[in-house]
């Protein structure tokens, strides 16, 4: 890998049928995201909900795979019929979308940072199921709690704690853990905050890092995580490409 290059993350963007400042719909992700990717020492490229070329092709060139925060997962998925209180995403294909990327990367040793809604979905895929809306006073609809964290996860060694204060802010939850899932993180009422997977490189959460990761060296180190993991791959890729 050149010593000017950097990992490239792809962060997938979340089809809004309103932008402001567009006349028609457009393609959201936040900035608070890409800039925690920036200041990790990466290079973010968006990846737009609908296209030809399937995932796998989709990741090439890619060193590394970001899912964030956005709409409810349609709980159709999970067998359930929508609540009147949830909200799924305006783009009816914007589930598949995602899931194909998480399963695409998962598959190729791609690193995965799934955040909120990333997280939800990843759980869903792997055959969990979701609380379609928590109380109207639980601390995770806008707040900030602590999370305990499991001492033998890698996001323990990540963020170097076992206890972490998080920024919340979802009506939804876990209520039932995917197959091939283990919960890496717990808030003080039971609701899962964090899952990592058995072999893949992967790291989900439910809190909101990029809210503090400017201020908050456990935050950051998230997505230098992310960064990292991908600058391993994308020199691991050079180097067998410069062998042949």
């Amino acid at each position: 890998m050149s010593q000017m290059s950097v990992p490239r993350i792809g962060v997938t963007g979340m089809w809004s049928n309103q932008i402001h400042g567009l006349r028609f719909d457009g393609s959201a992700v936040s900035s608070a995201v890409l800039r925690s990717v920036v200041r990790a020492g990466g290079e973010p490229l968006t990846l737009f909900a609908e296209g030809p070329s399937p995932a796998a092709e989709r990741l090439r060139g890619l060193d590394g795979l970001l899912v964030p925060g956005g709409s409810d997962v349609d709980p159709r998925r999970y067998g359930e019929e929508p609540g009147p209180a949830t909200s799924v995403a305006d783009f009816a294909a914007q589930d598949q979308f995602e899931a194909d990327m998480i399963a695409a990367a998962m598959e190729r040793g791609i690193p995965v940072l799934a955040i909120c809604r990333g997280f939800q979905l990843l759980n869903v895929e792997h055959g969990g199921k979701l609380v379609q809306d928590l109380p109207a006073d639980s601390p995770h609809r806008n707040s900030v709690h602590e999370v305990a964290i499991e001492p033998d996860s890698l996001l323990a060694s990540v963020v170097g704690s076992v206890s972490l204060p998080v920024s919340s802010y979802h009506h939804q939850s876990i209520s039932t853990v995917g197959m091939g899932l283990r919960v890496a993180g717990l808030a003080p009422d039971g609701v899962v905050e964090a899952l990592e997977h058995e072999t893949a490189e992967l790291i989900a959460i439910q809190w909101h890092p990029e809210d503090t990761a400017a201020v908050e060296p456990a935050q950051h180190a998230i997505f230098r995580w992310l960064v990292d993991r991908a600058r391993v791959l994308a020199e691991r890729m050079e180097t067998r490409e410069i062998a042949v």
